[in-house]
């Protein structure tokens, strides 16, 4: 299970984003261009990425997960206006319209519903308030989704399956979210370190290893962003 993958490599988890927190700090400002009232939520939030890239630029910040190993972490890294809660992302428990800013930062591929979290972090954004989505995507082709997803499964069980940008679209459309606007990044990842960060050893290693799509050396995949408002 994802839950217990993250249970054990948490404070591996937590010390990567602590490595990253500048760049994706700067990142988020610059896509999201947060406004300093907002009610904001984080889904999926693990250690608190995406929560604490924002802490600072909104009014609040609330972060869900369901490994409580990662919210102890956030919790340990949070400002006074950042609170976490255990919570599954495809049943929220909060209100409708709860939240100005609500965002889920790589998880959807993690989840097995993924079309039930964009559900509910629609409905706990208020009408007129923003989503945002971020994760890896699949290739346009089949043949080479199916061999990324065989690589990630290999590497981390927790995974399920990444979303084409063209499934997404269709996801966004069926919650009336209107793109505000998108972005794809390329990211060249090093497959030892990247074997590491999922705590994948001994044989589970070994196949990882001989599925990586793009061969021994290093492993490139597409983070996309994307910026909605609910209609």
């Amino acid at each position: 299970m994802a839950e217990d993958r993250f249970a054990r490599t948490a404070n591996h988890v937590a010390a990567r984003q602590d490595a990253r927190a500048a760049e994706l700090a700067a990142q988020v400002r610059s896509f999201v261009l947060p406004r300093c009232d907002e009610h904001a939520l984080d889904v999926g939030c693990g250690a608190g990425a995406l929560a604490l890239a924002l802490a600072p630029l909104v009014a609040d910040v609330t972060g869900v997960d369901r490994v409580p190993e990662l919210l102890a972490l956030a919790r340990e890294r949070a400002p006074a206006n950042a609170t976490f809660v255990e919570g599954d992302a495809e049943a929220l428990a909060f209100p409708d319209a709860s939240f100005d800013l609500a965002g889920t930062l790589r998880t959807l591929h993690h989840v097995h519903r993924p079309e039930l979290v964009l559900a509910e972090l629609t409905r706990v954004t208020r009408p007129g308030g923003r989503v945002l989505v971020v994760d890896q995507i699949a290739p346009a082709d089949p043949l080479d989704a199916v061999a990324v997803d065989r690589f990630e499964r290999a590497r981390d069980p927790g995974h399920t399956r990444l979303l084409p940008d063209s499934d997404l679209r269709q996801l966004f459309e069926a919650n009336r979210l209107a793109l505000i606007r998108d972005r794809h990044d390329v990211e060249r990842r090093e497959l030892e370190p990247y074997l590491d960060a999922a705590g994948c050893e001994g044989a589970d290693r070994d196949r990882a290893r001989g599925l990586a799509p793009h061969g021994p050396g290093a492993y490139t995949a597409v983070l996309a962003w994307y910026l909605l408002e609910r209609r």
